[in-house]
């Protein structure tokens, strides 16, 4: 086998590879669409180095030459698919098919045309080259932010690029007098070379974004309550300092279902979990937009509300105690109803978080003892200040 023919099973071999990749990753990745249509571009693409070799070893060449490029163009074009998919750019299929079908048309049309011509070669590389322009312009689009994502598009502009390129090399070198000595000319060296860098740099940038996103959904989930869906306590310590470093005034509601044992103990955990559920419902649904809700205890959840005063975050705490106590709760009778106790404090100024969700607590507690299913307010951070000062 010649050195050319040895890189070009080689490039199978990885293309094959990185089509199980982006499979396995699919089943992971909430872009699982898009990881498909990568393993169909690896796949697809790399169908033109077995008919390479029967270019090289059979007849009729015309056929084997057409269905080479064919498969590259195919595997072009299914990365396009999935670039649009990945990036949320629409796509139009029908387009892109009848663009595949004249670009193969036209490669069948130039296999006429003298080679180791210049005007051959560009016509050979330039829909290549096209095609991979397309991707690297969906994702230019996008306004993609992310290293990765800039990486992604040089490495597609220099693949685009690489191509025509391919052709001035292609009469340097020189690639055959006809299709079937490709596999033994100088060009198919220096061409099946820079394609393994390529087909790897690419797969590999391309798995990359991909497993970004699933390590971001993961970091996401593990910070969600399963039952409840709002935050839970690992949720709301890391993303509560990037409010508080903001303008005040910054208000805390703690709230704790009532009786929330006697639910358990009448309804059972299936009742006492539907609770909680449409508790973290209701929650989520009413809370304002850049507030961060969490369940941080058994039936206990927090609402921190930015740039919200005592007063607004009183009148939120008291609508949410309005809603509940009419509410009925999906999985228990038609007829009960589970209320909430609320503890609302405005944090003060310089005053750090915990010291003020204990206020609210404080709050919280006092609402139990006024009966339940209430509001109360915490004292302000100024007095409870002053009142310590005096005891000591």
């Amino acid at each position: 086998m010649s050195s050319a023919g040895f890189l070009m099973a080689a490039n199978f071999f990885i293309a094959q590879c990185f089509c199980f990749f982006f499979l396995a990753v699919s089943a992971r990745s909430r872009n699982r669409v898009a990881a498909r249509w990568f393993a169909g571009n690896f796949a697809v693409a790399s169908l033109s180095i077995p008919f390479e070799f029967l270019l090289a070893n059979f007849p009729p060449a015309r056929l084997w030459t057409v269905l080479a490029f064919a498969s590259i163009l195919g595997g072009a074009f299914l990365l396009r698919v999935g670039i649009g998919h990945l990036y949320d750019v629409r796509t139009n299929r029908k387009h892109l098919g009848v663009l595949f079908s004249v670009f193969v048309a036209f490669n069948y049309v130039i296999y006429d045309l003298p080679r180791g011509t210049l005007t051959h070669a560009l016509a050979y590389q330039a829909p290549l080259a096209v095609s991979v322009a397309m991707s690297a312009w969906v994702v230019w689009r996008a306004s993609a932010r992310a290293f990765s994502d800039k990486m992604l598009v040089g490495l597609l502009v220099l693949t685009s690029v690489h191509f025509p390129l391919k052709a001035a090399i292609a009469v340097h070198a020189g690639s055959g007098s006809i299709a079937s000595d490709y596999l033994s000319s100088r060009f198919a060296l220096y061409s099946q070379s820079i394609g393994a860098v390529l087909i790897v740099t690419i797969g590999l940038v391309l798995l990359c974004v991909l497993v970004l996103e699933i390590m971001e959904d993961e970091k996401a989930n593990a910070e969600v309550d399963v039952l409840s869906g709002v935050l839970n306590r690992r949720g709301f310590d890391n993303r509560v300092d990037a409010l508080m470093a903001q303008h005040g005034p910054h208000s805390i509601v703690i709230c704790d279902l009532d009786r929330f044992k006697s639910v358990n103990d009448t309804y059972g955990h299936q009742g006492g979990d539907a609770v909680i559920r449409a508790f973290g419902e209701m929650l989520k649904a009413a809370a304002p937009e850049g507030a961060l809700v969490a369940r941080i205890g058994g039936e206990e959840f927090a609402i921190f509300l930015p740039r919200t005063s005592r007063e607004a975050a009183s009148l939120f705490a008291h609508v949410l105690r309005a809603t509940r106590s009419v509410s009925s709760v999906p999985g228990l009778p038609s007829g009960v109803r589970v209320t909430a106790s609320f503890g609302v404090a405005e944090i003060g100024q310089n005053e750090p978080l915990r010291l003020a969700m204990r206020r609210a607590d404080d709050a919280l507690y006092a609402a139990k003892n006024a009966g339940r299913d209430c509001v109360r307010e915490a004292e302000p951070a100024a007095v409870v200040l002053e009142v310590v000062k005096r005891a000591n």
